[in-house]
């Protein structure tokens, strides 16, 4: 069985870290799901604040 590429992950919690000041540990502790959503979330609202 494959796990969740390492560097998804990383760039992952970097981004959601850096915009949210979450801690490292909050970040990790989400479900991939919760996670990619969060991501998602972010680039929304950066997309609209760029217009």
């Amino acid at each position: 069985m494959t796990g969740y590429p390492l560097d998804n992950l990383y760039e992952e919690v970097a981004y959601i870290a850096y915009h949210f000041h979450w801690p490292l540990l909050d970040v990790l502790m989400l479900e991939h799901q919760d996670r990619r959503r969060w991501v998602e979330e972010i680039a929304k609202l950066n997309r609209r604040l760029r217009v």
